[in-house]
């Protein structure tokens, strides 16, 4: 069972949560960086990610698509800044594949796993955004609620690993 820890955002941009899971950080982390496992996990239901594309290194392509009610359809495709094994994912969709700036950028993501001891992490989603407009879109969009409940769906995938 996961227990919410408030965390204020350091900026008007930025949309954080951060709950406690029962999983270690290098469950997360596998759970975040294996395509296979993030199909489970990475889309709010009854929504689904029926395709992931990762390359977990500094500067590796991050690509995820989802799908859901009413022909909802998302094809997302970025690239990963910053990678450390089993404590931190940075991604935005601020590029793609080898560097080229995208269209609209709309966020980056900084993905942090605390340890807690006992099995436990500390497991943050900060998504900074380029305006305020943005960040209000997302929040608007349901991003508490939606990545609230991803981070259920994962602790369930990550807790048996």
């Amino acid at each position: 069972m996961d227990t919410t820890v408030e965390i204020k955002p350091a900026n008007e941009r930025e949309l954080v949560l951060t709950r406690v899971l029962n999983a270690t950080p290098a469950q997360l982390f596998k759970a975040w960086t294996t395509p296979a496992l993030m199909t489970q996990w990475f889309a709010p239901k009854p929504y689904e990610t029926p395709i992931v594309e990762i390359e977990p290194r500094d500067g590796g392509k991050f690509r995820t698509v989802m799908t859901g009610p009413d022909n909802f359809h998302m094809d997302s495709t970025g690239v990963l800044l910053e990678v450390e094994k089993d404590r931190r994912i940075i991604f935005t969709d601020a590029f793609g594949p080898d560097w080229k700036p995208t269209e609209k950028a709309f966020f980056t993501a900084e993905i942090l796993f605390d340890d807690l001891g006992d099995g436990r992490s500390r497991y943050t989603a900060i998504a900074r955004h380029w305006n305020v407009e943005d960040a209000r879109t997302h929040e608007t969009m349901g991003f508490h609620g939606g990545w609230g409940q991803v981070a259920t769906q994962l602790e369930a995938v990550a807790s048996k690993l």
